[in-house]
């Protein structure tokens, strides 16, 4: 066992990592695998991990650590960073205190060492979550030295009563996960990481390992800034992962474009991000009534129903899981398909983790994301109201961001110039812009103004004041500074400011400027820039992206329902021939017509022309059961009228919406799922039960099947609910006047009878 880490700060250093000794080979725990015997580090991997190998530059980070240095690791999503603290804090004595930002994610990866232990006590977590008995209990075992691992949320770690209890242990490091959330330029910033130096210092001085999977320059100074750890030895991995497409769509039939890609991939698993809560339930809703599991996940919901959530796309009884950015950190699911973003990120920081999560395992991961620019002037507005410096911030990086989506380079390039790292190859054949190529144009001319116009300008502007001045715009700080007073003011006019965005990006990427994002994102002309000028040569652009704004997130453009895209009214011969054979399949079936299908859902059909049962299953009022038990006519008929009639059908996607995207349906249809009592959900959102059946009515007409019995048989006798269903069974139609006056008035409430009906419908109908 190696030695517990030296508990006094030392100068870091670039690590050398010494040959083995010897050559001796050992069979370890009787299986297959051959470890050197002389590496203990490879040994204790086996041990306790079953590797016979370290991934990437995780031997030499333990190694860095283990010496007792300060130790700084930038490593992308499934790079293997746990491991970097993992294994020393199981080797070395004492406890590793692992500083991390969510309860959801300690639960995750406490779970995943306890997995590879005999004994649960090797790992525990301390938090707001725990009871006084627990916590006890964690403390017992710490103090006992059976807690090698024990993960604390920093405003733990603040408080009195730990601090005093970790001055008493044995500490053999300190780990800063997620350090990126210590910084104003990080994504995902958390104050209370700006005061863990301090309560480090006052608990024990001990060697620091921070650890974060995206990591800009100025991000990474800010880390080891506010760390206390400059000297640290920094290990930074390459940010490229070749396995991930990444491709930036068009906002526009949003839902209908998931929808599609999701059934074209069915089985799959995938995460879908949207920038609040409602909107991920409004999307999860969408997705379940179309066919696809999918639950959403965001910081309102209970903690216990955010547990289960993660464990149902764990363990792959949900595929799709549709979230806030509080999803997914430290989520070990390596065979994620695809990340969509439904709405564009804050940062590209925040972009990159989120798509990190695809492909862990090395294979494919498709990353796609909407992109409108009402997104982003939406972002803006909720930034105001902020202090000046944050908005400043956040500007900068909204724009990195729409420099991304709307480039027409190699997404790859951009982004991981972003992490200060230079992509050499001109194609990475696995983005949207390299397999799709635009036209690109010389702008050797174009180049040499815009690095004339920015040392015109003394290098002290920022990207939209640079092409004010050379488009010859007199804005009011353009004035101010003179700068319409200069030779070169407009001598970029024949041109939009679209083009001059995209040839400073192009500029950016080839290293002729630099942005000083510390200043508030000043251009600046490097030597290379400098050399250009003196010996101009061929540079060719591409003009970015054009996006409309089509899409409006405000609205319910995106679920106006499956007749909104059908152009025109019902087909009259189409609907006619409809009716009949739903009264020819009903008299067959004995059954009422409109339990067969309703009046709407056969308009429907005469419009969109469904010629298979899955585009059927997606008619309003139809679903997968109705679909199955008396779709197959239907759509005999369809197919044949449509090739007799010579139709051209409108081949897209149908999208059965969520009716009205009513978050209260979705409450509804998940209680009833939990066999909540009618009375208390209505009691619980404050409206009548009367109106709760009402919502009830329009889920079941929407194709939704549900299961009321666990109600009805508490309120309406056994008996009597027979005479209502016989009765149903008989009817010409479904109307409540007629069934109330059949069965009589005095015997049956209305709503009685709309339950009922509810029930028959449900069951012989979706």
């Amino acid at each position: 066992m190696a030695k517990k880490a030296a508990s006094v700060k030392s100068t870091a250093k670039k690590v050398s990592v010494s040959a083995p000794k010897a050559k001796a080979k050992a069979m370890i725990d009787d299986d297959d695998v051959m470890i050197d015997e002389s590496n203990e580090l490879l040994v204790a991997l086996h041990k306790y991990f079953g590797f016979d190998k370290f991934k990437g530059a995780q031997e030499p980070v333990i190694r860095n650590l283990m010496a007792g240095n300060d130790t700084f690791v930038i490593m992308p999503t499934g790079g293997g960073k746990s491991m970097c603290y993992q294994l020393p804090a199981l080797i070395s004595e004492g406890t590793a205190i692992i500083v991390s930002p969510l309860i959801a994610l300690m639960k995750n990866q406490v779970d995943a060492i306890r997995g590879f232990s005999t004994d649960d006590c090797v790992a525990h977590f301390l938090n707001s979550s725990l009871s006084k008995t627990e916590i006890t209990k964690v403390k017992s075992d710490i103090v006992n030295g059976k807690t090698k691992l024990l993960y604390v949320a920093p405003e733990s770690l603040n408080k009195e009563e730990n601090v005093a209890f970790f001055k008493e242990i044995n500490i053999s490091f300190f780990a800063i996960d997620e350090a990126h959330c210590i910084s104003e330029w990080g994504h995902d910033f958390r104050p209370e990481y700006r005061r863990l130096r301090p309560i480090m210092e006052e608990i024990q001085r001990v060697p620091v390992i921070a650890l974060t999977a995206t990591a800009t320059p100025k991000v990474q100074q800010d880390i080891q800034k506010n760390l206390d750890i400059l000297n640290a030895t920094v290990f930074k991995a390459s940010f490229n992962r070749p396995n991930l497409y990444y491709e930036v769509r068009e906002k526009r039939d949003i839902l209908k474009e998931i929808i599609k890609y999701i059934k074209q991939n069915m089985g799959k698993s995938g995460i879908i991000y949207c920038l609040s809560r409602k909107k991920t339930e409004e999307v999860a809703s969408t997705l379940n009534v179309n066919g696809i599991k999918a639950l959403p996940y965001h910081a309102g919901l209970e903690a216990a129903v955010r547990a289960r959530t993660q464990d149902d796309f764990l363990m792959e009884r949900t595929d799709v899981i549709v979230a806030t950015i509080a999803f997914g950190m430290g989520i070990d699911k390596p065979d994620v398909r695809f990340v969509m973003h439904h709405d564009i990120p804050k940062s590209l920081e925040g972009y990159y983790q989120e798509t990190g999560r695809a492909g862990r395992d090395g294979r494919e991961g498709r990353c796609i994301a909407f992109y409108a620019y009402k997104d982003i002037e939406k972002l803006e507005k909720f930034m105001k109201g902020k202090p000046i410096a944050e908005q400043e911030i956040g500007k900068q990086l909204l724009n990195e961001t729409v420099g991304f989506a709307e480039t027409s380079v190699c997404r790859r390039k951009v982004l991981l110039h972003y992490f200060g790292e230079e992509y050499t190859e001109e194609n990475c054949n696995n983005c949207d812009n390299c397999l799709h190529p635009k036209t690109k144009i010389e702008a050797q001319d174009e180049v040499c103004t815009l690095l004339e116009t920015v040392i015109a300008i003394k290098e002290k502007f920022n990207a939209d004041h640079t092409i004010h001045v050379l488009m010859g715009h007199g804005e009011k700080a353009v004035k101010d500074h003179e700068h319409d007073q200069l030779d070169i003011f407009g001598d970029g006019a024949d041109q939009d400011q679209k083009f001059w965005m995209a040839v400073i990006r192009q500029a950016l990427l080839a290293g002729f400027l630099s942005k000083d994002i510390d200043n508030y994102g000043l251009l600046k002309v490097t030597d290379k820039g400098h050399e250009f000028l003196k010996k101009p040569h061929s540079f060719m652009v591409t003009k970015d992206h054009e996006y409309t704004d089509e899409d409006d997130d405000d609205d319910d453009s995106e679920g106006a329902g499956p007749g909104g895209g059908g152009g025109g009214g019902a087909d009259p011969e189409l609907y006619n021939m409809l009716k009949d054979l739903r009264k020819k399949v009903a008299k067959q079936k004995n059954l009422p017509p409109f339990v067969i299908f309703q009046d709407p859902s056969l308009e429907e059909m005469s419009i969109q022309y469904p010629i298979t049962l899955d585009e059927l299953k997606n008619i309003t009022g139809v679903g997968t059961g109705k679909a199955s038990k008396y779709g197959a006519p239907f759509i005999d008929l369809i197919n044949k009228y449509v090739e007799e009639n010579e139709i051209e059908r409108a081949v897209d996607l149908v999208v059965k919406s969520v009716v009205n995207k009513s978050v209260l349906k979705v409450y509804i249809i998940q209680n009833i799922d939990r066999k909540i009592s009618l009375d208390d959900m209505a009691e619980a959102k404050g409206i009548t039960l009367s109106a709760m059946i009402n919502e009830i009515e329009s889920i079941v007409a929407s194709g939704t099947r549900i299961d009321l019995n666990y109600y009805l048989n508490e309120v309406i006798d056994p008996d009597r609910q027979q005479e209502v269903f016989d009765y149903f069974r008989a009817a010409e139609t479904d109307s409540l006047t007629d069934a109330h006056k059949y069965l009589g008035e005095n015997e049956y409430s209305i709503d009685e009878l709309r339950l009922m009906r509810i029930k028959f419908m449900s069951e012989l109908g979706n």
